[in-house]
């Protein structure tokens, strides 16, 4: 049966518009967009109020499968993304073993195909076994379908391979995904140097950690031409020399993460090990160049680096815990609540930063609502006002600092190729 998507507010930043209208699927696609659409056999969604935007794309979650699938599993994510509004969603190689290999990429694409409710383009690791040594089949993965290169969790500090996999990766026309940290530099940080981590006694993290390879990558990238899209960005600087990157020609692009634009350091009141992530939280002028780089366009991605663990690993406080909070069911209206709502960025913004401009950095059609298209379309009500709450979770991973945050902007309905992967209220599709 087909769907229509009645009284919407259409947001498609690939043809920059804004527009309250309709939208009606046939099978896997869009069929027809207007005004005033025939009703007549079709399953009928009265979005009225609601924003109706391209299916949200995150180009930087843990699935954690296989190999830790205590923390999460492919359907697991699937489904928290889905309740988050993502249709597509791209798990880093950090798993055990590594997705380092085309055949491993093959394998976990088929897995894919029956496990998973949306999409799930897999990032392959730049270095065999992720040991920083020796490059891997960077143009076979992509064969396979990788949709990028990454060693996520880690830099590769030998600047001499890591040239010669973004000489691979420019002739492969695959994004490298960066993960800037000198970890000759971490010297046992957990949290962000600065007055918070000496009042609480911890080793802290300076901005240079991330800043020293985020220029090497930059220039590294301006040498062999790859498409460099650095992740995680968490200090002034990173905003500062991908703008001049920019303004150079350099094929460059970056996220951000709703916790790096909203907490600072100071937010951290105890040894609350929900408030440890890698990059840090950084300081209040950090928070606030990131939020200007986002509205100015410097920084055109929000993405959630969803990184699931157990509430036994979280509880050693910040000495002990791993690195890491989750993201997929809680960006959307955290976006909402402190960036369209406060007037930082626009609504049809906040569809490019999730959807559109994520699909340009892989290379993929989607992130638009367009005749012919793929149905990949999220509808959210931008005035819901509730209380977020791990419990009704889909992920595996309750770890947030966000649990009890008050938030406007509600997921009510996400479709990807044109079925409904979740429905706010009904049972079966969700557990709200």
């Amino acid at each position: 049966m087909d769907i229509l998507i009645k009284n919407g507010r259409i947001l498609n930043p690939a043809q920059n518009e804004d527009f309250v209208g309709d939208i009606r699927i046939r099978d896997d696609k869009i069929d027809e967009i207007g005004e005033n659409l025939e009703i007549k056999g079709c399953k009928v969604i009265d979005a009225k109020g609601c924003y109706v935007m391209p299916g949200l794309i995150d180009l930087h979650v843990h699935l954690r499968d296989p190999g830790l699938e205590y923390k999460e599993t492919l359907t697991t994510g699937a489904r928290a993304g889905a309740r988050g509004g993502f249709t597509t969603i791209c798990p880093m190689p950090n798993t055990k073993p590594p997705t380092d290999t085309p055949e491993k990429i093959r394998v976990l694409k088929e897995r894919i195909k029956k496990e998973c409710i949306i999409n799930v383009l897999p990032i392959g690791a730049v270095t065999l076994g992720m040991e920083g040594k020796e490059v891997t089949d960077i143009e076979g993965m992509k064969n396979e379908g990788a949709c990028g290169i990454s060693e996520d969790g880690k830099s590769v500090m030998d600047s001499g391979v890591y040239r010669i996999a973004m000489k691979r990766a420019s002739k492969s026309n695959i994004p490298v995904m960066a993960h800037c940290e000198d970890i000759n530099l971490v010297c046992g940080g957990v949290m962000n140097q600065g007055k918070k981590s000496e009042e609480l006694g911890m080793n802290g993290i300076s901005n240079a950690v991330e800043d020293i390879i985020a220029m090497r990558d930059i220039l590294l990238a301006k040498e062999t031409g790859a498409k460099l899209h650095l992740c995680h960005c968490s200090t002034k600087d990173s905003v500062r020399m991908v703008e001049e990157a920019k303004k150079e020609g350099i094929s460059v692009t970056a996220e951000v993460c709703p916790h790096h634009f909203i907490l600072c350091d100071e937010d951290i009141i105890e040894d609350d090990a929900n408030y440890k992530m890698n990059p840090p939280l950084r300081s209040r002028e950090d928070v606030e160049a990131l939020k200007e780089g986002l509205k100015s366009g410097v920084m055109e991605v929000i993405s959630t680096d969803h990184a699931p663990h157990s509430a036994e690993e979280k509880a050693g406080g910040f000495k002990k815990s791993p690195f890491g909070i989750v993201g997929l069911e809680t960006s959307a209206a955290l976006t909402m609540t402190e960036l369209v709502d406060k007037g930082i960025i626009t609504p049809l913004d906040m569809a490019a930063k999730m959807s559109y401009n994520p699909a340009k950095v892989i290379g993929i059609d989607k992130g638009i609502l367009k005749p012919g298209k793929i149905a990949d379309i999220m509808i959210f009500d931008p005035d819901a006002e509730y209380t977020i709450d791990v419990n009704k979770f889909e992920s595996k991973g309750k770890n947030t600092p966000f649990h009890g945050k008050k938030v406007k902007g509600l997921v009510k309905y996400t479709i990807c190729s044109g079925n409904i992967v979740y429905e706010y209220g009904k049972a079966g599709l969700e557990n709200d």
